[in-house]
């Protein structure tokens, strides 16, 4: 590698001092800064700058060059279409180059992040999570007189979930659901596991677009809430979304948008 990098710098200092093009394509020069550019946005986006990226790209350019040559001569400049579109992803370039540099002008700082992290941490520290288990059958009846043998004895939780349950994924486990918030399930099954204390089971049966569940809650413990460094990326990634949704809006509230449409 050493010897690569002392040739590639002998290399360089042997160039002349006007040697600003790398290629021409039918007298049409491809500049050496228009090749560095390409070259540094690349590794911006994590390629790594080796002579095998640099003999891509010029081939890359030339190619391009030659196609764009082309299409000149077909007149597709003047496309009503091709201008459409060259018009619409020069604005997104515009755009793009917009919002990096306010985040770039403004970054997400240590400071904010940990300050997020405690508000949100806050926010979920008195949730918790469920352990449970559930019959799921298709009839009322059924689950008022299955719900009825558990709480007498006559059948266990687990022996009914196996024999009975149409939930057959975890019926196959005794009715198993594992641990969870309630935020996992559909509204009328968290609103009952909710009113529900550890070792309960539901006073009767309830109803959803599945069907009717006998519900079981075998424990229940506060939601332990990842430390920062786990959530960090997430955290700092929201908090750039927020910055640009807010940006936008603001563009938008100070511009002066006429609607001229009927």
């Amino acid at each position: 590698m050493k010897r690569i990098a002392a040739l590639a710098i002998a290399c360089t200092l042997t160039l002349p001092v006007h040697a600003k093009d790398i290629a021409k394509v039918d007298g049409q020069a491809i500049t050496q800064e228009h090749f560095d550019q390409f070259v540094s946005l690349l590794v911006s986006q994590g390629a790594q700058d080796t002579p095998q990226l640099r003999a891509q790209v010029k081939k890359e350019m030339i190619n391009r060059l030659v196609a764009v040559q082309a299409a000149k001569k077909a007149g597709l400049e003047k496309d009503a279409t091709v201008r459409q579109e060259t018009e619409l992803a020069t604005q997104g370039i515009l755009v793009r180059a917009l919002m990096t540099k306010h985040l770039k002008d403004n970054p997400v700082t240590e400071d904010d992040l940990r300050k997020e992290y405690e508000v949100i941490k806050a926010e979920q520290g008195q949730r918790q999570e469920y352990k449970l288990r559930h019959i799921l059958l298709k009839d009322e009846q059924q689950a008022v007189a299955l719900a009825k043998d558990i709480k007498s004895g006559k059948v266990t939780f687990e022996a009914a979930a196996k024999k009975d349950s149409i939930d057959t994924g975890s019926g196959k486990n005794g009715g198993e659901l594992g641990w969870g918030p309630t935020s996992n399930y559909v509204p009328e099954f968290a609103q009952a596991v909710e009113t529900m204390k550890k070792g309960q089971l539901s006073e009767k049966p309830v109803q959803t677009q599945f069907g009717w569940h006998i519900i079981q809650v075998e424990d229940v413990r506060p939601i332990t809430f990842p430390p920062f460094d786990e959530v960090k990326p997430q955290l700092e990634e929201m908090l750039r979304q927020q910055a640009l949704a807010t940006y936008q809006a603001d563009l938008i509230k100070n511009a002066k948008i006429e609607d001229m449409a009927d």
